[in-house]
């Protein structure tokens, strides 16, 4: 009853291109009455769910809609979850189907076991530790043996990646080792995983014994140098690799990120263009990462543009990294922006968010949002990060017991154990309002080493509530700890000079000398020449 219909709305369904098209495409199909069509509805997810120009928030309104006995439908979703900021989702739906005996086939498994790698490569939640994801892969293992789909090579090469990511690597291994048809990606993924745990004498047997190598076994090689921080050699390598994909570039230019090179990262972006590579979304989030911490605005704004002007989708995690590039630049005007377009927002987002207005003194905002993230509005959980952004609000606006009740709460709600940055946050909030003594004591009575920085920022403190004897005890932990900088001998001089203590800053001078600390000249930078980078 549906073939005319049906015949007349397929072609339409394969053109799509953008969301306008897919709603206007939706709109005909519930007027015609086709909304319990299981293709056509899977066809509309899957645009929604996987384009770069879809939504991933509007492929789980429809999906709400349409039946969870096709189990294709079901696929689209935990593939688009497992792909996303919110891998958990993907095995929460898994668990659904379950529940529901909807049917698993080889592609179920191959994304939820997909999904489990990479809850804990996220490592964002604490509720979700490697033992318990291990415990779930190992049961969704059982049922692809007992379906008989776990000889299908796509299942076993998903095994070995949700195992190796788990740590237990030896179960990788002994499915590696007893799969009668290896692919060239079987091989990679166990050289991968070999990789990742630093064994890299066992990832050479392997990447010598292979019998093909592919652009993907190079780029294995590549991650690991990258990983290793040697980012020469991973140059040296880049250039000598015999093909290279969009992987290849966006391996490198994360190098460069994560050795802090930010202009080369930039510069690498913009060779690939050049050379006609599409940037892909990791690389944008690279790209914007060196944008945020180099304060590159205006390349930051460019893909911004071309993202909207391709009417791309801007969730997840380039979502994430606009809201950031842009906080960190002092833009908050288009990070919120960008947050309040976002439908489905991660605990990272609201991280970046939260963070950049506490940073920039926006300490009520900061807070309020905080306050909406309890709520549940996105059911993002707060996270360590969300409490060091929530204790820099406190501590840029002088709210000493609100943050005794923030890093209360931290502690006896959300069950998270506070690290050297929290104490620090803490440390900063006292010291910042005069409260030295506490603020020691909290140094002191920590449950690991205080660090330079919590030393560093009790002396500054001092000098401005002028606390002799207690910049002394800190400039002494600090000569314990590191060779003393020159800021700090001339923050422990200046603090003697207020106090008129001369023989001391005498004294303090005549050390600098002997130990050859000369003091800095002041400076200031500024970009002269903006790097030209143009995307197609």
């Amino acid at each position: 009853m549906w073939g005319e219909t049906v015949s007349f709305v397929f072609p339409i369904l394969q053109r799509l291109s953008t969301m306008r098209e897919l709603k206007q495409t939706q709109a005909l199909i519930t007027k015609t009455g086709l909304t319990r069509h299981p293709y056509l509805m899977a066809k509309l997810i899957a645009f929604s769910a996987l384009s770069t120009s879809g939504s991933l928030e509007h492929a789980q309104a429809i999906f709400e809609e349409a039946s969870m006995d096709n189990y294709f439908i079901c696929n689209t979703m935990i593939r688009a979850y497992s792909q996303s900021v919110f891998p958990i989702k993907a095995v929460l739906l898994y668990n659904q189907m379950q529940c529901m005996n909807v049917r698993s086939d080889n592609f179920t498994y191959r994304f939820v076991l997909r999904a489990c790698a990479r809850v804990l490569l996220r490592k964002e939640d604490e509720r979700h530790d490697g033992s318990v994801i291990a415990q779930k892969g190992a049961e969704i293992h059982c049922r692809a043996l007992h379906s008989g789909l776990v000889c299908d090579h796509f299942v076993q090469n998903s095994l070995i990646y949700m195992y190796s990511q788990c740590g237990f690597l030896n179960l990788a291994r002994r499915i590696f080792d007893e799969m009668s048809d290896r692919t060239v990606a079987s091989w990679n993924i166990m050289i991968a995983a070999y990789n990742r745990i630093s064994d890299f004498d066992s990832a050479d047997l392997l990447m010598q014994s292979i019998p093909v190598k592919n652009v993907v076994s190079w780029n294995t090689l590549l991650f690991r140098l990258v990983k290793m921080n040697d980012i020469e050699g991973a140059r040296r390598l880049f250039e000598e690799m015999p093909e290279k994909d969009a992987v290849s570039w966006n391996s490198l230019i994360a190098g460069y990120v994560q050795n802090k090179d930010y202009r080369g990262a930039l510069e690498l972006f913009h060779e690939m263009q050049v050379n006609g590579v599409e940037a892909t979304e990791v690389t944008l989030i690279s790209v914007l990462g060196a944008c945020a911490e180099t304060g590159a605005l205006e390349i930051g704004r460019k893909i911004h543009d071309f993202l909207k002007q391709k009417e791309l989708k801007i969730e997840g995690f380039l979502g994430n990294a606009l809201v950031d590039m842009y906080a960190k630049c002092g833009i908050l005007k288009f990070a919120w922006e960008v947050f309040n377009g976002m439908r489905m927002r991660h605990v990272s987002c609201w991280n970046s968010m939260i963070v950049g207005l506490a940073v920039h003194g926006y300490s009520v905002e900061a807070l309020e949002l905080f306050s909406a993230m309890e709520k549940g509005v996105d059911d993002a959980r707060p996270n360590r990060v969300t409490f060091i952004g929530v204790l820099i609000a406190c501590s840029h606006n002088g709210m000493i017991e609100e943050g005794h009740r923030f890093f209360s709460r931290m502690i006896g709600k959300y069950k998270i154990r506070p690290d050297i940055k929290h104490y620090g946050c803490m440390v900063d909030l006292l010291s910042r309002w005069g409260l030295l003594e506490e603020a020691h004591q909290i140094i002191k009575t920590m449950p690991f080493d205080a660090n330079c920085v919590l030393w560093r920022t009790l002396l500054s403190a001092c000098r401005v509530h002028g606390n002799v004897e207690l910049a002394e005890e800190a400039f002494r932990r600090l000569a314990d700890l590191e060779f003393v900088r020159d800021g700090d001998y001339v923050l422990m001089s200046n603090i003697y000079a207020e106090a008129n203590r001369w023989n001391d800053v005498g004294r303090l001078r005549r050390e600098m000398l002997n130990q050859g600390v000369l003091k800095k000249p002041g400076s200031s930078q500024i970009e002269v020449k903006q790097l030209n980078t143009v995307l197609n």
